[in-house]
């Protein structure tokens, strides 16, 4: 096979095998759907516990592993030949009971579904299940919000969800596999390839936006950030926060060129 010419310059020689986990989430599911339309460039599948999501939102797919992060059994042959993994797994707050009037709702989590065994036990998991099989790029999705512990999010349900989620990054960036973590600002139902998108460290686009910027960014933007990273060289061992400016914003330039994008990027934590 010839080798496959990218409009960034990047060639591959063949399709590359990746798994999705987490397809069947909001953004999970656009990861993937993305992938499977460009099949010259991913081998693409996906890696859920239901069938009757996967059927919901995909159909009846021959591209879909089933199991439980939390049992590395299930891992292994879903990652059998694959070279990237890009894990969109995480914990689920639900609402106890409607709130009383003028009393803020209560969350909690599900028995076995706490961000511990979720965000950072099933991250583990997979990250491990990934480098016996030989994968030798993860993409991870992140949050904003990490470097505050006292973050509304890790309240929630006293789950300490952020945390969790920090210490997983931690343990991949320590596992000598190539890594790229993208911590997204809060995520909206929007088109993508509309806004300029912006990045940062430390959670400073979240503690101090640019004026008339707040600290979200379509789903959308962020499945192709996590897409374009298995792609691009400039974007491994790199973790970084994004947001998007508004669509409306004048001065906006929008992102198009993700080899400049995450070349912007200073590499490490």
């Amino acid at each position: 096979m010839a080798p496959i010419l990218l409009t960034q310059g990047v060639r591959m020689s063949r399709p590359l095998p990746v798994l999705v986990t987490g397809a069947t989430g909001r953004t999970g599911a656009l990861v993937l759907e993305k992938l499977l339309k460009q099949p010259n460039l991913f081998a693409a599948r996906g890696f859920a516990r239901s069938p009757r999501k996967v059927e919901d939102r995909f159909g009846v797919s021959p591209y879909f592993h089933f199991g439980d992060i939390k049992n590395p059994a299930d891992l292994a042959p879903a990652l059998e030949a694959c070279q990237a993994l890009v894990i969109l797994t995480s914990a689920i707050p639900v609402m106890k009971a409607p709130p009383e009037p003028g009393q803020p709702p209560e969350f909690s989590y599900a028995e076995g579904e706490w961000p511990e065994q979720v965000d950072y036990h099933g991250q583990v998991n997979q990250i491990e299940a990934a480098r016996a099989a030989g994968v030798n790029h993860i993409v991870l999705m992140g949050s904003l919000g990490g470097t505050n512990d006292q973050h509304p999010l890790n309240q929630m349900g006293n789950g300490n969800i952020l945390i969790w989620k920090r210490k997983a990054e931690q343990y991949l960036r320590a596992s000598g596999i190539d890594y790229t973590i993208v911590r997204a600002g809060g995520l909206l139902d929007a088109p993508g390839g509309r806004r300029e998108l912006l990045v940062g460290k430390d959670d400073q686009l979240l503690n101090q936006p640019p004026a008339g910027v707040r600290p979200v960014i379509p789903r959308a933007d962020v499945a192709e950030i996590l897409v374009q990273a298995l792609l691009l060289p400039a974007a491994r061992n790199k973790a970084f926060d994004v947001i998007a400016r508004p669509e409306d914003d004048p001065d906006a330039r929008v992102t198009e060129d993700f080899a400049a994008f995450f070349a912007q990027i200073p590499p490490g934590p």
